[in-house]
């Protein structure tokens, strides 16, 4: 069958995802995205057996001199196709060595995902010839297999999906869709241009493999779809695996130690992708490891990348951030109902709240203080307990160690009083069977 309106409503009707509210459709003003529009639009509005509303969106990247061109000519499909644009410039910025292409397409799709509404799906574009040149820049970067997988047909994204309903379809079908129905586009200069890995492989690579291997894209096509099946079967052993070691936050190091090395790495680049952190290099995560597996017992190794790092404690291998989270300077807050004292960044608020055994409130002052854990300090935390370290209920009740100086020790003058919501001292609380203060952590970090 032959690229046109009843093809692309099939490949709707299978690849939307259930739930979908309605399409936005990417239009760049050139060829591939204007005839990916008119075929909707031949569809009807709303579009599909499922009843769809669709608009459209054009992102306006203003990298060139062609920009205003596009734009226009977006705008021009779409008053003649009757479906709502919106128009989104973007700022695309560069730091020095960064690739403006990835710049351009990290830029679009941040902008993409902002457009887009809850349940909508994304429309974009893609066709097989896309395809094949993706895997074949990937294979010339040595990407792994998810990078080797290719572009999906469907993905969640933003808050909703999108969807490449044309990843299927030969260039040579749309060049003659677009033909057969006159539809006016307008070339991207950046297409052309040599300096940009895609365009020098289309222009100057492509025409080669493609005379001498006619099928090429398609072939390349069904390779990126075999090596995504891989890569699936892959994930859903990770998952398993994963969901095997999980020991709360953390995965059981003792755990990973008992599998092969592949095993291992797949595992952990699946917890890591699944937490949405960007894993880091496969050499740095395997010395990583090898470094968490060799350590003694009282010592705490990392494995840090960018702003995340891996860290080991008894056993137990957590993600965290690179630098370890500080409570910073010294805060005042009131000893009073209602009363909300706000700790920074990542480590919540502290309010306090009704409590059995909490504090006694006619002995605290009008304002306490709260302070980052300096050493030394001691607390009695039940009335039968002996007065301890704060160092020592911390190792007996595992609180990480890179979390500890993020601990709210709240001071009545000079003496401790209490350690956020984890203890209390005793000499400080109401007596048995009264109602006291207690100091409520609200979206605190996880410490144990």
């Amino acid at each position: 069958m032959s690229f046109g309106a009843a093809m692309l409503g099939a490949v709707l009707e299978q690849h939307v995802p259930v739930g979908t509210t309605g399409l936005l459709v990417a239009v760049s003003g050139g060829a591939d995205s204007a005839c990916l529009l008119t075929a909707i639009a031949q569809l009807g509005v709303p579009c599909t057996a499922r009843g769809f509303d669709v608009r459209a969106v054009h992102i306006d990247h203003r990298l060139q001199s062609a920009s205003a061109l596009l734009c226009a000519a977006s705008v021009e499909l779409c008053r003649r196709l009757q479906i709502p644009l919106t128009v989104a410039a973007i700022e695309v910025k560069t730091a020095a060595g960064d690739s403006i292409e990835a710049a351009a397409r990290e830029a679009r799709y941040r902008r993409l995902g902002l457009e887009l509404e809850p349940g909508e799906c994304l429309l974009t574009a893609h066709h097989a010839q896309d395809q094949a040149e993706t895997l074949l820049l990937q294979l010339l970067r040595g990407a792994g297999l998810p990078g080797l997988s290719a572009m999906p047909m469907c993905r969640p994204f933003a808050r909703g999906w999108h969807l490449r309903p044309l990843l299927d379809v030969a260039r040579r079908d749309l060049r003659e869709f677009r033909e057969r129905h006159a539809i006016a586009a307008v070339d991207d200069p950046m297409n052309d241009d040599p300096r940009f890995d895609r365009s020098y492989l289309r222009r100057q690579v492509w025409p080669l493999i493609e005379r001498r291997w006619p099928g090429a894209a398609t072939a390349l096509t069904r390779t990126s779809h075999h090596i995504a099946e891989a890569q699936e079967l892959l994930d859903r052993s990770a998952a398993a695996t994963v969901q095997r070691l999980r020991d709360g936050d953390a995965l059981s190091v003792s755990g990973l130690r008992a599998l092969p090395q592949a095993e291992q790495i797949n595992a952990l680049r699946h917890w890591l992708s699944a937490a949405q952190v960007t894993p880091p290099p496969a050499a740095r995560l395997t010395e990583g490891l090898r470094q968490v597996f060799a350590a003694s017992a009282d010592h705490l190794p990392a494995i840090v990348w960018g702003p995340y790092a891996l860290r080991r404690y008894r056993e137990r291998l957590f993600i965290t951030p690179a630098e370890a989270p500080a409570l910073g300077a010294r805060r005042d807050w009131r000893a009073v109902p209602g009363a909300r004292l706000d700790l920074g960044p990542g480590l919540g608020s502290l309010r306090w709240a009704a409590q059995p055994g909490g504090l006694d409130p006619s002995r605290l002052p009008e304002t306490l203080s709260v302070r980052q854990r300096r050493g030394g300090e001691v607390i009695k935390p039940a009335r039968r307990a002996k007065t301890q370290s704060v160092q020592h209920l911390c190792q007996s009740f595992g609180v990480l160690p890179w979390m500890r100086d993020a601990l709210p020790m709240l001071y009545a003058a000079d003496e401790l009083i209490a350690v956020a919501d984890l203890w209390q001292d005793a000499r400080w609380c109401v007596a048995p069977g009264g109602t006291g203060y207690g100091c409520v952590w609200d979206d605190a970090p996880a410490v144990t």
